[in-house]
């Protein structure tokens, strides 16, 4: 049943490949900040305005508040941590200063000066900063990694790979530390160490299933390394074997066509400053698997503090201000993706799909024709502004979009049945089943598992009362395939509601309702089969659940009306019981 707006641009992030965009992305409420006369009420405005992600006025409040009381060790801490998350880098040094011998945040202090350092090209005082007093097994990992580009910064290549195979700490380290150590060989001028342990690390392939974008960096140095040796096959040949380890990568794709037409291909890794720059890039995307997002983030800005000009830690750093609900931060990040990435592709689609979740429709509208004209080919732009018109309501412009997508379509491919899914569910929105349902039939063809084309066909047949039978099969299908999703478990209680089998729907929908108990039209729909099975007095529980839910107008209506007067005698009904919605038009991840 319906999955609420708000979340199609969720599915179509991981249609477009980011993965790590798990929640939608929203505006900031952000005000200029206001000058406050006293510290509680600087170090709460402070607190909040963190909270709420809106660090620029939270380093200002702490400014404030560190006006009443500068010595404020705390305050400090807070302050320089807020600069770094907001890529103020520079001025969270003298903070960084004061705080370089506070044993809780030298693991941010230090690595802050010790990055300073880097910029200054004083790589033994990098390596002074970066000795902690207290480490974790992270902190630890960190730190000799990037002592020992530190190391190969004074010309001691050597001594800094063998100081980071001396690293000691649990097995997954081994990854992180044979790829710094193939990158700094490479970078040294020592060409036969480092395909040596760039072809050992490719072996890891164990390793790259814990931090596969890790492994798939090493996979893209070596290959960008025999480039430059001239051994064009074979830096092919590691490329397929990325491709077949992590399908569709963009910039393995974008770096074998540009090897097989013999561009000039850079080294990975220039210098010292880049990296160290990659490990806490390297660390900051293995992190970043949901919850620590404001943890990462920082990692992220030393990152890029290191090496301005990296793509992948803006990206990186785009997707985690998604999941901080920060959309105008993530559309300013994907804005300054340069033109050459290989990553601008993916960063225009997520900039397109930031600007519709902020309401911004027309502007996201004009950006991702833009992108569907000049990239014909790439499906996932014409899910992405389908999405869109749907979000709107304009199933004509979708339908028409998906029909451009269709011609546009060779030969299609289990990966394309979303087309035919997103069509079919804008031909059934604008009432025109007989081209809807060839659409849900192709989708099924190109991936006869896939539970939200079975559900929303089983339910469509279910509802028009026709192939009931068939339908129902459908839907319980659906349901074995995601027993956890809420709306799909509703589809069949509804299903079962509308062939009037009662205490069916009951049991279905009280568990879909113990699933997505937020969820208004689920609770809607519990309160109707509670009525149907006599249960009045539950039934209309659920409908004033339902109503302080705050659901749409149109359910919001009916549900005011049933309040009152309950719902009429089964006998008076015409084939449809109550006003419903259709199963949300939510693309769900490939594959």
């Amino acid at each position: 049943m319906q999955q609420g707006r708000a979340r199609w641009l969720t599915r179509l992030a991981i249609v477009t490949g980011m993965a790590l965009s798990a929640l939608p992305a929203y505006a900031k409420q952000s005000t200029e900040p206001v000058k406050i006369s006293s510290f509680s009420g600087a170090y709460l405005a402070a607190r909040i305005a963190e909270g709420d992600n809106d660090l620029d006025s939270a380093i200002a409040y702490y400014k404030q508040a560190l006006a009443f009381n500068p010595s404020d060790t705390a305050l400090q801490q807070s302050l320089m941590l807020s600069l770094i998350a907001q890529g103020r880098f520079d001025e969270s040094l003298v903070y960084a200063d004061k705080l370089k011998e506070v044993p809780d945040v030298e693991r941010f202090s230090r690595l802050a000066l010790a990055v300073d350092s880097f910029h200054k090209k004083d790589f033994t005082k990098a390596q002074y900063w970066l000795k902690l007093s207290l480490e974790s097994d992270l902190d630890r990992l960190i730190s000799g990694v990037m002592s020992g580009w530190a190391e190969q910064g004074a010309g001691q290549p050597a001594d800094a790979m063998a100081a980071i195979d001396k690293l000691q700490g649990p097995d997954w380290f081994g990854l992180f530390k044979s790829f710094h150590r193939a990158l700094i060989a490479d970078a040294s001028n020592m060409p036969e160490k480092a395909e040596a342990i760039y072809a050992a690390t490719m072996q890891d392939t164990a390793a790259g299933g814990a931090a596969p974008e890790t492994w798939m960096r090493n996979a893209q140095a070596y290959a960008s390394f025999l480039a430059r040796k001239g051994e064009k096959d074979k830096a092919i040949s590691v490329l397929d074997q990325a491709e077949a380890f992590s399908p569709g990568k963009l910039e393995i794709v974008t770096l074998r066509d540009r090897i097989a037409k013999g561009d000039k291909i850079a080294p990975f890794v220039s210098g010292p400053s880049d990296g160290a720059s990659e490990i806490l890039l390297d660390l900051a995307t293995a992190l970043n698997r949901g919850g620590g997002e404001p943890f990462v983030r920082l990692y992220l800005q030393y990152a890029l503090a290191l090496r301005p000009d990296s793509d992948a830690a803006l990206v990186q750093l785009a997707a985690v201000a998604e999941q901080l609900k920060d959309g105008e931060g993530a559309i300013a990040l994907y804005r300054r993706i340069p033109d050459s990435s290989p990553l601008k592709q993916l960063s225009d689609l997520q900039l397109g799909l930031n600007l519709a979740d902020l309401d911004r429709h027309d502007e996201a509208i004009t950006h991702l024709k833009a992108f569907v004209d000049a990239h014909p080919n790439d499906m996932r732009a014409y899910l992405a502004l389908g999405g869109v018109y749907s979000s709107k309501e304009d199933f004509r412009s979708a339908a028409n979009i998906y029909d451009k997508a269709v011609d546009a379509l060779k030969t299609p491919t289990a990966a394309n049945w979303n087309i035919f899914y997103q069509r079919g569910i804008a031909y059934e929105r604008l009432k025109e089943w007989p081209k809807a349902e060839p659409n849900f039939r192709k989708a099924l063809e190109l991936q006869p598992d896939q539970p939200q084309v079975l559900n929303y066909l089983g339910y469509s047949w279910v509802d028009m009362n026709t192939n009931l039978e068939e339908g129902l099969v459908m839907i319980q299908k659906a349901v074995d395939l995601r027993p956890s999703d809420g709306y799909i478990v509703d589809s069949l209680g509804w299903a079962y509601f509308r062939l009037g089998r009662f205490d069916d729907a009951v049991r279905e929908m009280e568990r879909a309702v113990s699933l997505k108990p937020e969820d208004p039209v689920l609770n809607d729909h519990l309160g109707d089969a509670y009525w149907r099975v006599g249960r009045k007095l539950e039934a209309t529980f659920q409908w004033n659940q339902a109503r302080d839910l705050k659901p749409d107008p149109d359910v919001l209506a009916t549900l005011q009306q049933k309040l009152m007067k309950g719902l009429p005698p089964i006998e008076s009904n015409t084939a449809q019981e109550t006003p419903k919605v259709k199963p949300e038009p939510v693309p769900a991840p490939k594959g």
